[in-house]
């Protein structure tokens, strides 16, 4: 693929890259991802294998993709821009791309085209929320419970709204230290139609509405920020339920074997892909796309899948699914987009959280704050 003719004349250019030659390239690249095993997954179905096809190249790991707006702002004003390739959920992506931190690309300018020649907009189709979001994964967030602290006489939990029933399921929760999915789970808890979430939450009332929902299982929760701390306080036994990825539970779960059960009610539906800086040099951005090519290909995206439980996001990766890599069994009935595990959903609002997330964030952490 030519790489060459990329320059960043301005904070929207879109990428149109032509005739590179591997000197012209840099010989490293700093990636940026979410540590355990989802980067794990990264690692070994296209990363290790890039590696493999070009010795001359080095690449090493940045876990701070929940910090990545901030710091990505951080090194924009600075005007050093040390990370390379940057994996982010939708919502971030959004947000970067409209605040020219993040380079708008012509995905089908700088992407494979699906084995069958499908372009690479068509084959990610809708999953393309940005002009500067490269895809990989449908992933969702949701909880795990501990199966042996599950009260004797009482069914398991299986509805969202048992994680603020106390008296049903006593014992400590984990929640992530943010408002999103939080905020729309207590909403749904009480008692708010799942089509009027956003609508009530774009609202001072409803933003309180949802904290005060939160406020009846404040004491009993571990916050968390690091998508492992949910899987270990549950592999510990310190907490009963937490949320997390899928992808993390399906470790604790199949490759752990420690007794934690997925609940998948309400379970929050999100994206997950790369993004470039704006403003790398021409060498490390020829580097990146030639990369980006490579990892984000039909069956590279395939094969991230038999690492962890999240869908590909190329149409034409999900019928080379298989088993996983390690147990052998089979990854399908693990996807969030199972039918079986996807019978009640709440799909998330990425437009919503890029327009509001610094108020609602800035609200939630005072609540935090408050004793």
């Amino acid at each position: 693929m030519n790489l060459t003719k990329t320059l960043l004349a301005t904070s929207a250019l879109t990428v149109a890259a032509v005739g590179a030659s591997a000197q012209e390239m840099a010989d490293s690249m700093t990636l940026v991802s979410w540590g355990g095993a989802y980067q794990n997954s990264q690692q070994k179905a296209y990363v290790e294998p890039y590696l493999e096809m070009h010795p001359e190249v080095s690449a090493s790991w940045d876990e701070s993709s929940n910090e990545a707006v901030a710091k990505l702002r951080a090194m924009n004003e600075a005007g050093n821009i040390t990370w390379d390739l940057v994996d982010v959920v939708a919502a971030d992506a959004i947000r970067l791309c409209d605040e020219g931190l993040a380079m708008e690309v012509d995905h089908d300018e700088i992407l494979a085209d699906a084995p069958d020649g499908t372009s690479a907009s068509d084959d990610f189709g809708d999953l393309i929320v940005s002009d500067c979001f490269i895809p990989q994964i449908a992933y969702s967030t949701t909880f795990g419970y501990r199966t042996d602290m599950v009260p004797e006489g009482v069914e398991a939990p299986n509805d969202i709204c048992d994680v603020f029933d106390l008296e049903t399921y006593p014992g400590k929760r984990s929640l992530e230290q943010r408002p999103i999915n939080n905020m729309e789970w207590a909403l749904l808890c009480d008692g708010v139609a799942k089509d009027d979430v956003y609508d009530v939450l774009e609202t001072d009332e409803g933003q309180d509405r949802a904290l005060a929902k939160l406020d009846t299982i404040k004491d009993e929760v571990i916050w968390w920020s690091a998508g492992a701390d949910t899987p270990q306080l549950l592999a510990d036994g310190e907490i009963f339920m937490g949320s997390t990825y899928n992808g993390r539970l399906f470790s604790v779960i199949e490759e752990q074997d420690q007794p934690v059960a997925m609940m998948w009610d309400a379970q929050v539906f999100d994206l997950d892909g790369w993004i470039i800086p704006e403003g790398l040099p021409e060498d490390r951005l020829a580097r990146v796309l030639d990369f980006l090519e490579f990892a984000t290909d039909t069956q590279r995206l395939a094969d991230q899948a038999a690492y962890i439980s999240y869908g590909p996001a190329r149409v034409s990766s999900a019928p080379l699914v298989g088993e996983h890599a390690e147990l052998g069994i089979p990854m399908g009935p693990h996807m969030p987009t199972n039918p079986e595990n996807a019978q009640n959903t709440f799909v998330y609002n990425y437009e919503f959280w890029a327009d509001y997330r610094d108020d609602i964030d800035a609200k939630f952490q005072a609540w935090l704050a408050r004793n």
